[in-house]
């Protein structure tokens, strides 16, 4: 049976027939060009910056980078400059009293397989204020001012602080009662349904899963003295943390080679501006192109979690990427690409590596934003350990419950978008928390 005005089918069988008919009948090509061939997009003679003739969207240039820790103190790199504050809202309603979130089948130019599940709205201040000149985002009323039902979650929170500077989303949850029209790229989920789904690989794209992870505890079980203990912790690494940036040319990135279709770095690691042609039957605007971030490679994002005394622990690092608002934003216990770490690993990374079945609670390849960059994939993990590491813990690590997790995604600029990833999963897919 397929969705109904009076509610939805609670068969995922009737979900995957919905995804493989959308796939089938929806016309995509995404293919890579020379930046020459940009529309609408120009290469700055002077600076280098790659940029949209609009003023709008984005801007690729380059970012200095000067830090007092980690393994390299300095360097320069492409990096994305969109100032403007998205919105990633997801719709929500009851049918027979089970809560229901209305999920849309949405093509992004960057995705492996095209087609993968996101919010209800997902769109830059650029898209849904029409600068494409394309047509209105779908239940984006649902969203804006005098907008209709209860507000459950609305914070502002980052992305990938290593390709993104400064780059904020509003993540939103908004309820209602009055009927909602359905339109056919849209269909609703139980979190039950979703948390399945989450075990699919590059299904459930990484907007969905952040706004989900921004939903808020159903029991409160806290420590006030623990709560109190690890925002000091947090606030001490802030401010230790020296690290120093500034915009400067594109063209002036050392140690990144500029090509006819790619701006490579020259040992081949970590990532490439490309620039790609897009034809899309379901989007706003039928045709364009951009420049995307492409990396080099497969990532590996992994918490170490453990037991005590009946609670759920994360083993968090407090991590300093060059795109934060704050610097400093906590996030997985590993969060790294091998292929940028030729002579190493960061810490920890061994015991993810090493991990016998028993330990793996979560296993499944998710992409980032489809959006802004192209077949970005990362394996994430979550592995239950014995409480054997060695003590005293590297300073900028250190054990808390989910829940003191969950809590902090209540406010801006704590928890990185990868982080955010493994709380939705160990949420919804694995009931924990």
């Amino acid at each position: 049976m397929s969705e109904t005005r009076s509610g939805p089918d609670r068969s995922l069988d009737g979900f995957h027939s919905w995804w493989k008919e959308l796939t089938e009948r929806s016309a995509f090509r995404v293919e890579r060009i020379p930046f020459a061939d940009l529309r609408q997009w120009r290469v700055d003679s002077a600076t280098g910056d790659i940029r949209h003739d609009s003023g709008r969207f984005f801007t690729v240039e380059g970012l200095q980078v000067h830090s007092e820790r980690g393994p390299v103190p300095s360097w320069s790199q492409p990096i994305i400059n969109q100032p403007e504050i998205g919105i990633l809202g997801i719709l929500v309603k009851r049918f027979d009293g089970v809560p229901h979130y209305l999920m849309q089948c949405k093509m992004e130019p960057g995705n492996v397989n095209i087609l993968q599940l996101s919010p209800t709205v997902q769109a830059t201040r650029s898209n849904f204020t029409r600068a494409h000149r394309g047509s209105q985002v779908a239940y984006l009323e649902y969203f804006t001012d005098l907008r209709p039902g209860r507000v459950l979650v609305d914070v502002l929170q980052s992305e990938h602080g290593s390709w993104f500077l400064r780059k904020r989303n509003r993540n939103m949850v908004v309820e209602v009662q009055e009927e909602v029209p359905l339109q056919e790229n849209f269909r609703w989920l139980t979190l039950e349904q979703i948390g399945e789904l989450l075990r699919v690989d590059n299904l459930v794209n990484m907007d969905a899963r952040t706004v989900l992870s921004c939903l808020p505890l159903s029991h409160t079980f806290g420590d006030a003295a623990a709560d109190t203990a690890l925002r000091s912790w947090f606030t001490e690494i802030c401010a230790t943390h020296n690290v120093r940036t500034q915009s400067i040319p594109l063209r002036e990135v050392q140690r990144w080679e500029r090509r006819a279709d790619e701006i490579a770095h020259e040992d081949g690691h970590h990532f490439k501006v490309i620039a790609v042609s897009v034809q899309a039957s379901t989007r706003e605007v039928s045709s364009w192109t951009q420049p995307l971030f492409q990396p080099c490679g497969l990532g590996v994002v992994a918490f170490l979690t453990r037991r005590v005394a009946g609670q759920v622990q994360v083993l968090a690092h407090a991590r300093a990427e060059p795109g934060f608002v704050d610097v400093v934003e906590i996030g997985p216990t590993v969060q790294y690409q091998p292929s940028s770490f030729p002579g190493g690993s960061p810490p920890f990374a061994d015991l993810v590596r090493d991990a016998t079945p028993e330990q793996i609670r979560y296993d499944t390849v998710l992409s980032e934003e489809g959006g802004r960059f192209h077949s970005a994939e990362n394996r994430y993990m979550v592995l239950e350990i014995d409480d054997d590491l060695p003590e005293p813990l590297p300073e900028d690590y250190r054990w808390l419950t989910l829940h003191q997790l969950t809590e902090l995604l209540a406010h801006r600029n704590y928890v990185n978008v990868q982080a955010r990833t493994l709380v939705c999963a160990m949420r919804l897919t694995l009931g924990l928390g």
